[in-house]
């Protein structure tokens, strides 16, 4: 996908609340991420048919946020969620709504329930069906019992379940199952993460061959630290077979040509996690997705252009134009749309990625070996 800046465009947003369309909206701002958390909103607009008492008398607001580019002939849903704070300013006649996408049924419910002889995709499939939430889960096999003491009727909740609420659950055996977990409109989804596909997007500071500039702002990052090799350790004693485990996985860095003079490769950088109850097997995993976790703080990209409705978080776009090491492609983690009467419609893009030709090696432990516990 290219992107035309010079096209015509009308942007328009539309704020739906509690099933009324409300007139009268100023600027919004609308974040979208991949970081295990709600997607955000905040709406100013100005007081109409709705007074200041009647917002001060509503006590629960669904809200619908859709944004249209052709003045509002097709609208494209872009947050579905909830209401958190109400801000009334009378003198001023404006009203400033924030909230979050309904992700915030799952992180406001505070749980102590036990979950005995469930799977993790059961529990999702649950724990959706009780907030009104359509599943798209892919089934898991193991109960969750298993994580604990391969027990099946052990509960998934520990002494501290007075402190855990129903997304900090679905978070942590979505990472244990290597999965990811997010809400959009009212879709709870539990599944792996996709493949890497084709970037959805292309971005270029200046024109080339392939197309004109499209970014407005560019901010290239790296860290110097994840630059290093990387290596993650991840430790674990199975209670069923009495044995502990050690797996490594380890990622060679590309090394630089024509840099600033000469330096010394930097230490390695090493991670070590320790997990209860893993088998060797499901200890490499985990080292491998924490491998992969980590790399991908190496190159941060951050692009302000105008706005559009097609990338999303989750997706890969490709850098080109500034002829360095960061023209590649990159994984979409935060879109940051904001609209206003004064400066239209804008988005600011962050995304991240590991150096292009670093290598990742097989563990350098084999399977089974076993660590000291004494």
């Amino acid at each position: 996908m290219l992107f035309d800046t010079r096209a015509a465009r009308q942007p328009r947003l539309r704020l739906v609340a509690n099933g009324a369309e409300i007139a009268g909206v100023v600027e919004a701002e609308l974040i979208s991420n991949n970081h295990y958390a709600a997607d955000r909103f905040q709406v100013r607009l100005a007081l109409g048919s709705a007074t200041p008492a009647a917002w001060a008398a509503t006590t629960d607001i669904e809200a619908e946020l859709s944004l249209s580019l052709d003045g509002g002939a097709a609208w494209t849903p872009v947050i579905d969620g909830l209401v958190d704070i109400v801000q009334i300013d009378p003198l001023a006649g404006m009203v400033s709504l924030s909230g979050r996408d309904r992700t915030a049924l799952l992180i406001e419910a505070r749980t102590q329930e036990t979950f005995a002889n469930r799977t993790s995709s059961e529990i999702a499939q649950l724990l959706a069906a009780r907030h009104g939430l359509q599943a798209d889960v892919v089934r898991t096999r193991n109960f969750v019992g298993r994580y604990w003491q391969d027990e099946n009727d052990r509960i998934v909740l520990g002494e501290f379940a007075r402190a855990t609420t129903e997304w900090d659950l679905l978070v942590g055996l979505a990472r244990r199952e290597g999965c990811d977990v997010w809400v959009s409109g009212k879709t709870l989804h539990f599944r792996p993460p996709e493949p890497a596909a084709e970037p959805g997007a292309v971005l270029r500071p200046c024109r080339m061959i392939g197309g004109d500039a499209n970014v407005t702002s560019l901010k290239l990052n790296r860290s110097l630290g994840f630059a290093r090799d990387i290596e993650v350790v991840v430790k674990s004693w199975n209670a069923h077979h009495q044995a502990a485990f050690t797996q490594t996985a380890r990622a060679a860095r590309k090394r630089g040509q024509g840099g600033i003079g000469t330096a010394k490769p930097g230490p390695v950088q090493r991670y070590v996690y320790v997990v209860p109850n893993l088998t060797p097997d499901e200890a490499l995993q985990l080292a491998q997705r924490k491998l992969a976790e980590l790399s991908r703080n190496e190159r941060v990209v951050v692009a302000e252009m105008p706005g559009e409705l097609d990338l999303s978080p989750r997706m890969m776009m490709r850098l080109e134009g500034t002829f360095t090491d960061f023209d590649q492609t990159y994984w979409i983690d935060e879109i940051e749309r904001s609209i206003d009467v004064q400066h239209g419609f804008t988005q600011r893009v962050r995304a991240r990625n590991a150096e292009v030709g670093s290598q990742t090696t097989p563990p350098s432990v084999p399977l089974g070996t076993i660590f000291s516990t004494g």
